[in-house]
């Protein structure tokens, strides 16, 4: 039997996080000789918006992951809820991880600007 092809569509978690880095990147840069406290605020901010949005995205990935267990779990051998189940699991779980990573990436990209 041939192993099942799963294709990630993971554009929306690409199109949050390029916003966010672009957020960023403009405001330290724009805003850089204009007025130092603006940066600081919208670092603040941006770092509250990243806190709250990790904190909502862990019970739904949870929820997420339950969910497609489920769909695997009830299946009852029906191939396609086998595989949507399988797709919902591996699409929550990169989702995540993109989230996590996202404060790495937003201090790599600070230490490169400095």
């Amino acid at each position: 039997m041939g192993g099942i092809k799963i294709r990630i569509n993971v554009s929306k978690c690409i199109k949050i996080i390029s916003l966010v880095f672009l957020i960023i990147i403009i405001s330290n840069n724009v805003f850089a000789a204009s007025s130092p406290t603006l940066v600081n605020k919208l670092n603040t901010a941006l770092k509250r918006i990243l806190s709250y949005l990790e904190k909502l995205a862990t019970p739904a990935a949870g929820v997420a992951i339950a969910t497609g267990i489920m769909f695997r779990k009830f299946s009852f051998g029906d191939e396609e809820k086998m595989i949507k189940g399988k797709k919902i699991i591996v699409n929550s779980v990169i989702c995540y991880a993109m989230l996590l990573s996202i404060d790495l990436i937003i201090k790599f990209i600070e230490a490169v600007i400095k």
